[in-house]
């Protein structure tokens, strides 16, 4: 892919108030059935640990009624191993591979023309509704371009350049005492407590509606109840189950904490890695260690399930809001999630890793020619939307997505095919390759680790280094680009300039 001129970047102003938002378009009826309309639900953290995955242990109603009413993928795999490159590929439909957004780049600095998917959209004759966390959360990150209205709650938050996360904010509630989980008190960053690392803790049932995620959800549903003379694309991301993990008091009381299960581990789970990322996994267990020392570890994980309650419960909302609408019929749903999270595995507290953990993510479709309660067991990759959406709402999409579409999958999931699925590691170079077998890992420096996931879900003995799986490994490798792209310009590079409501890059 050939790189533009880096030249800096305006984003277009398209806030709208929340009574702005109320107001009606014309009367029409339901678009047509060849342009159906898209409500895109997107979660931020959220593993596998959801009904519709087979998790007994999360509550989670909404996702369990999408799942009946579509198609659930039970091996669906994130292009990224953070938020940041994750999103950058699902929107761009390109790997980071392709475009050196392997950690924190802002692609639009380095490609100011390159077409994202709600341009696609656009472009194909929608009307587009965004808010939350789409993009990457930090300020100067979200791609305002092509969206008729992009909801951001406050001034503050566009003085920030458009800062998704709110917890930096001023406006938001947070649990009493503050901070609240014994982790951070004790080892947190007290320099920037809404980082939340380790942070957790219930919310007053009472605020529920002041919650960050609660606005923008509340806000997407008021869109979908407005009458709209084209068909529609809304986006609406959430933070959920993002840390802090902050969830209303009452999707804590939910759970019995005595009786939360924690995940299997294995003692010395990390003595068959490679010296190198053994070494730096190592170090990274630091959490784990405290974790356990403080006696806090269920209550993680209690807070990890509660705000995957919560997020399921705005999931519901935007259900039930749908289904007063004239748009029930005409509307194709699909919730998501950035990537997963670990909570001990191997040692690890948060994402970064091309383990299962990190990478294997919920992905659910439902809506019109949509095969109903349906599960599929082969691998599929989040890659994959922007094609899709292609395929499913009619419009042209460019020739170089490196994803597939998955349209006639959904249609008649009979028809899926295991194929390898590639995910980039933040540095270049390094990658995993997954099917429904096999995970193959490759790190920058050319050490390996192979994993038999049938047998071995938990991924804890590494095959790599025997000679009788050197025909798999050399079958995997197949399926990574031949070439890794440079890294894009490096985000500590950039000033990022703000000027009223609108904000661009420039290099330092």
């Amino acid at each position: 892919m050939k790189r533009a001129k880096k030249t800096p970047w305006v984003a277009g102003v398209v806030f709208m108030t929340a009574l702005v938002a109320n107001v009606a378009v014309a009367q029409s009826d339901a678009p047509p059935s060849e342009h159906p309309n898209v409500i895109l639900f997107s979660v931020d953290d959220m593993n596998d640990w959801v009904g519709p995955l087979g998790c007994k242990q999360a509550i989670t109603p909404n996702m369990d009624r999408l799942a009946k009413a579509g198609v659930t993928f039970l091996n669906a795999h994130a292009p990224g191993v953070f938020c940041a490159p994750s999103r950058t590929a699902i929107w761009t439909g390109l790997q980071a591979s392709t475009t050196g957004c392997y950690g924190n780049e802002v692609f639009r600095y380095d490609f100011p023309d390159i077409v994202t998917m709600q341009t696609a959209f656009k472009r194909g004759g929608y009307n587009t509704f965004g808010t939350g966390k789409l993009y990457h959360h930090r300020g100067g990150y979200v791609d305002l371009r092509d969206w008729d209205e992009y909801f951001s709650r406050s001034q503050e938050m566009r003085d920030m350049g458009w800062e998704m996360n709110g917890y930096y904010m001023t406006d938001v509630p947070r649990p009493d005492p503050y901070p609240y989980s014994p982790y951070f008190v004790k080892y947190g960053n007290k320099k920037s407590p809404a980082g939340g690392h380790m942070e957790w803790g219930p919310i007053p049932n009472e605020k529920e509606d002041e919650m960050l995620d609660t606005i923008r959800t509340d806000w997407m549903c008021k869109v979908l109840k407005r009458k709209h003379d084209k068909p529609f694309f809304t986006a609406l991301g959430l933070y959920s189950p993002h840390y802090p993990n902050y969830a209303p008091q009452k999707y804590f009381d939910m759970y019995d904490r005595d009786k939360i299960e924690l995940p299997p581990l294995k003692e010395g789970d990390r003595d068959d890695l490679p010296p190198k990322i053994k070494k730096f996994y190592t170090n990274r267990s630091k959490t784990q260690q405290r974790i356990e020392e403080l006696g806090c570890y269920k209550d993680a994980i209690h807070a990890y399930l509660a705000s995957i309650t919560y997020a399921d419960a705005l999931l519901g909302r935007v259900l039930d809001t749908l289904e007063s609408t004239p748009y029930k019929n005409n509307t194709i749903v699909v919730f998501w999630s950035d990537q997963g999270f670990h909570h001990g595995e191997k040692g690890q507290w948060g994402k970064h890793t091309l383990w299962q953990r990190t990478t294997q993510v919920p992905f659910i479709w439902a809506g019109p020619g949509i095969a109903e309660n349906a599960k599929v067991k082969e691998t599929v990759g989040l890659i994959d939307l922007y094609p899709t959406f292609g395929d499913l709402c009619n419009f042209p999409v460019k020739k170089d997505l490196e994803g597939v579409s998955i349209a006639g999958v959904l249609k008649d999931p009979s028809t899926a095919r295991d194929r390898d699925v590639f995910i980039p590691h933040m540095k270049r170079g390094g990658y995993a390759v997954v099917n429904s077998k096999w995970r193959y890992i490759q790190y920058e420096d050319g050490t390996e680790e192979l994993y038999n996931v049938k047998k071995d879900p938990n991924e804890w003995n590494n095959l790599a280094g025997e000679a009788e799986y050197k025909s798999i490994k050399k079958k995997m490798q197949k399926a990574a680009p031949k070439k890794f792209e440079p890294s894009a310009t490096p985000r500590n590079s950039l000033n990022l300039i703000i000027e009223g409501d609108s904000f661009h890059w420039e290099k330092k």
